[in-house]
């Protein structure tokens, strides 16, 4: 076994985060190393680099190092692929947050540039590998809930005026893409894709009602539809004051369930001798406690999100450059994603329905790297 050598460029909320799962979580130990930090603050950098026992440097700095395997890009959203691209081009297997960029012409040419590297490419979508997330999705592929009928998807935010002054970035079309949806609510769609099949078609409205000085929304809300006929309704926002918890509802003709929180809150499956012709239990008979996977100790991050889900998805990425195949959440998937939300700022521009183009499955397995650090 082998540890691959990680740099993460961008040290904020979600850089730090990454860094701290690659410096503190156990499982992680003996396969990934975290070895610098970069920022264009170079106090931001120090002071992160410090705390996880890494090396302060720049982002220009990193990227020629030879003793890195791995750069994890962290950075504002419509830098992705453009850095991307220069750690691939480096030689590196690359991270990068959600979304994969704010356009799909620069997540095409992410997509492209790892093929033809011949390096891993993976897209964070870390809600996928929460416990309840994926013991709901292996109940979805035993077609316990038979025919899926209907999603609720709800990420109701708050960001106080304060976060978007914060950086010239944030609101804005050119580095943030969009706003409550591409930046806050693109993992529950990329969730409810995961656990529905793909969206296939959109209806939506957005507006910007909490918040001044931005060029994006801070309410939306869509209709989604699914490949199989399911449709999903969303609500993504951050001026909900005080703000809620993320929740996920999946509904079928033989069952149903919601994920709050992370956590598996309802669940419910009719078994095969169950007669559901009447009129249901309504809302009797949760099964949850039944299914819910075993709590995990952890504390959550100063991000606010648990670290275990981040670890979990960098511990797929080491076993995929290892063994040679495309992570699981690999460009296309964060391509999949990107198109949908894409598509649901189209609809609420025009107030047409708009048909979701289809993402090719076009991902080649990359060699393992050449350069590990024995374990």
């Amino acid at each position: 076994m082998s540890r691959l050598r990680f740099g993460v460029i961008g040290c904020g909320v979600i850089g730090g985060l990454h860094a701290r799962v690659l410096s503190g979580y156990a499982p992680l130990a003996r396969r990934a190393r975290l070895v610098a930090v970069a920022s264009p603050s170079s106090e931001r950098a120090r002071r992160l680099a410090e705390e996880t026992g890494s090396e302060a440097t720049d982002a220009d700095t990193l990227l020629d190092r030879s003793d890195i395997d791995v750069i994890s890009v962290c950075t504002p959203s419509g830098l992705h692929a453009e850095l991307g691209l220069r750690a691939l081009a480096a030689g590196k297997h690359v991270v990068v947050e959600k979304p994969v960029d704010v356009t799909v012409e620069a997540a095409d040419r992410l997509i492209a540039g790892a093929r033809q590297a011949g390096r891993a490419l993976a897209v964070i979508s870390q809600r996928r590998f929460d416990p309840a997330s994926r013991m709901l999705r292996s109940a979805l592929d035993a077609e316990e809930f038979g025919t899926l009928t209907s999603g609720l998807v709800e990420v109701p935010l708050w960001r106080g005026q304060s976060y978007y002054d914060a950086g010239d970035w944030r609101g804005s079309r050119a580095l943030d893409g969009g706003g409550a949806l591409l930046n806050q609510g693109v993992h529950a769609v990329d969730l409810v894709q995961w656990l529905m099949g793909p969206v296939v078609e959109v209806a939506a409205h957005t507006a910007l009602k909490g918040h001044h000085g931005i060029e994006v929304e801070d309410v939306v809300t869509a209709s989604l539809r699914h490949a199989g006929g399911a449709l999903t309704s969303l609500l993504a926002t951050t001026a909900a004051y005080p703000g809620r918890t993320t929740r996920l509802t999946v509904h079928g003709d033989r069952g149903s369930a919601v994920i709050d929180n992370d956590e598996l809150t309802w669940f419910h499956a009719a078994g095969p001798e169950v007669d559901t012709s009447a009129y249901g239990a309504y809302g009797a008979g949760n099964q949850a406690a039944e299914r819910r996977p075993a709590p995990a100790v952890e504390q959550r991050d100063a991000s606010g999100l648990l670290p275990s889900p981040h670890g979990d998805q960098l511990l797929d990425f080491c076993d995929a450059v290892v063994e040679g195949r495309a992570p699981a959440v690999d460009g296309e998937e964060g391509l999949r994603a990107l198109r949908t939300v894409l598509a649901v700022y189209e609809a609420a521009r025009t107030g047409a329905v708009v048909q979701v183009a289809p993402t090719p499955e076009t991902s080649t397995a990359p060699p393992a790297p050449m350069t590990t650090e024995p374990a």
